[in-house]
């Protein structure tokens, strides 16, 4: 988000800091209700983002390749392809997050063996079984996405997003409220 320690002795920006972090942090923390009181509509959103950000990358990418070679037949048809897949994922958000619930899937997957091996190359030291209980978490929060994949997918994605950006709200409402007491 923001390294403290660049302004963390300048008053002035403190004050502005926390006065942002705070406005910042309640937003996230009652977007991030909504993702938790109703997933559906958090992963449906979260898809026709997702589509969103494929058309504009489209038009960017379309307007670099107008600009540098116009007659690269493989930078247009890569700006067809984001185009319309953001646009696909736009009109139809939810095979949009099915995607992104396979997405999600793989990366806990991932996360479970990378947080399984570092949880052993740190055994014996005090708080090894921490990374292992992620990997463990990781790997169930996996196959939650896997079971009942990809309609599991409507409500576990709003769910992830709406957890992560509640706990986004108390970080910076936490944040805030140390920059007032730094004053």
């Amino acid at each position: 988000m923001v390294n403290y320690t660049l302004f963390s002795n300048n008053p002035e920006m403190m004050e502005r800091f926390g006065k942002y972090s705070k406005i910042t942090g309640v937003i996230f923390l009652i977007i991030g209700l909504v993702g938790i009181f109703w997933p559906v509509l958090m992963s449906v959103t979260t898809a026709i983002f997702v589509g969103w950000l494929f058309v504009f990358s489209g038009i960017m990418i379309g307007w670099h390749t107008w600009k540098t070679n116009p007659k690269d037949w493989l930078g247009w048809f890569k700006t067809v392809i984001f185009f319309l897949t953001g646009l696909f994922i736009v009109i139809h958000p939810f095979p949009g997050v099915a995607a992104l619930g396979l997405l999600f899937a793989i990366y806990f997957l991932l996360d479970t063996f990378a947080s399984t091996a570092l949880a052993f190359s740190m055994r014996p030291e005090k708080h090894w079984w921490i990374a292992l209980l992620n990997g463990i978490l990781s790997l169930a929060i996996a196959i939650f996405f896997l079971i009942g994949w990809p309609f599991s997918s409507l409500w576990l994605v709003g769910l992830l997003v709406g957890i992560s950006l509640f706990f986004d709200g108390i970080l910076l409402l936490s944040l805030s409220g140390a920059a007032k007491e730094s004053k």
